[in-house]
C-alpha cells in the first residue's frame, strides 16, 4: 500500500463514520423543546451547589483532620446538599413529574446548608461559595414548586 492509497482509505473512512454519525442523530422534529428545557434554570442551580458542596466538603474534612472541629455541622449538612440536588438534578434533566415535590426538600435542605456554611464564610471562601450555591438553589427549587 502507497502513501496515496493510505489517505484515501482514511478519507474514505472519515465519509462513512460521518454518514454513520448523522444517521444516528435523532430527529429534531416530533417533539416539545418549551418542554425539554422546563427546568433548565434548576439544573443549573444543583450543578452548582453540588459542585460547590464537593469543594466545600472536601475543605471541611481537610480541616477536620486538622482538628478545627466547628466545621463539623458545615459537612454534614454539605453531605446532605451534594445527594439530594445530585437526585433532584437528574429528575429535574429528564422534566419528571416528581421534580415539584422533590424541590420541595431539596430546598429546605438547602436553606439549612446555606445558614450552616454562613457561619464560617467570613474565614472561608469555599463555605461562602457553597452559601451563594445554595442560596440560588433554595430560589430554584421554590420556582420549581410554584410552577
Amino acid at each position: 500500500m502507497d502513501r496515496r492509497e493510505l489517505l484515501e482509505g482514511i478519507a474514505m473512512a472519515g465519509i462513512v463514520g460521518a454518514t454513520t454519525a448523522r444517521a444516528a442523530e435523532p430527529s429534531m422534529t416530533g417533539h416539545d423543546h418549551v418542554a425539554m428545557g422546563r427546568y433548565t434554570e434548576l439544573v443549573t442551580a444543583t450543578s452548582r451547589c453540588v459542585n460547590s458542596g464537593e469543594t466545600c466538603i472536601a475543605h471541611c474534612l481537610t480541616l477536620l483532620g486538622e482538628g478545627e472541629k466547628d466545621l463539623a455541622g458545615c459537612a454534614e449538612t454539605v453531605q446532605d446538599i451534594i445527594a439530594s440536588c445530585a437526585a433532584l438534578r437528574q429528575l429535574a434533566a429528564a422534566n419528571s413529574p416528581h421534580v415539584a415535590r422533590l424541590a420541595s426538600v431539596v430546598g429546605e435542605i438547602c436553606k439549612d446548608c446555606e445558614t450552616e456554611c454562613r457561619k464560617h464564610e467570613k474565614k472561608h471562601r469555599v463555605c461562602h461559595d457553597c452559601a451563594e450555591a445554595c442560596a440560588q438553589c433554595a430560589k430554584e427549587c421554590q420556582n420549581a414548586v410554584n410552577a
